[in-house]
């Protein structure tokens, strides 16, 4: 059975996080949508709205699960007995920052391997960050987002600041 896990922050889900996960559950018989607790990170959403919010939209997806971690990522393959590690690439810059990820996990956990997923041209340019720093300074950033993460992400903006 290939099991792969798709990890990050998720912050918020974008709808190219979404193109991912329906293209990676093509390619495994099982994907985990892995939300990472990061404490170096300040996160506009909390670990647990992230995470009901994938299970929400992934819900009737076969052979998707949602869960959270903390700590190193190939700890966590190995308790759950996973080899294959999902991740996008977007631009020059993700390939040689990923390239690097993927040879520590590697050395850290043989027989691990990364598989690297090029986005939808639609979904090219967008990043969580991105569509953070954009709602925050008033932005209607719905077309990046589905419309749940929308709503979510709305509540944490600055309303004063927020364009509709």
């Amino acid at each position: 059975m290939r099991k792969a896990v798709f990890p990050g922050t998720f912050d918020p889900v974008t709808l190219g996080h979404l193109d991912l996960i329906d293209r990676g559950r093509k390619l495994f018989d099982e994907l985990v949508v892995l939300v990472a607790r990061n404490p170096g990170k300040s996160p506009i959403l909390t670990t647990e709205e992230r995470t009901k919010l994938l299970r929400r939209l992934v819900a009737d997806w076969r052979g998707v699960s949602v869960d959270t971690h903390e700590g190193l990522l190939v700890d966590y393959l190995r308790r759950k007995d996973v080899g294959f590690i999902l991740r996008g690439i977007r631009t020059v810059s993700d390939f040689e920052y990923e390239l690097q990820m993927a040879s520590t996990n590697r050395a850290l956990s043989s027989g691990t391997e990364t598989v690297f997923l090029p986005p939808s041209q639609e979904h090219a340019l967008v990043s969580s960050k991105l569509v953070r720093e954009a709602a925050a300074l008033g932005a209607d950033v719905s077309r990046f987002v589905p419309p749940e993460a929308w709503r979510v992400l709305r509540r944490r903006v600055r309303p004063d600041r927020r364009r509709s």
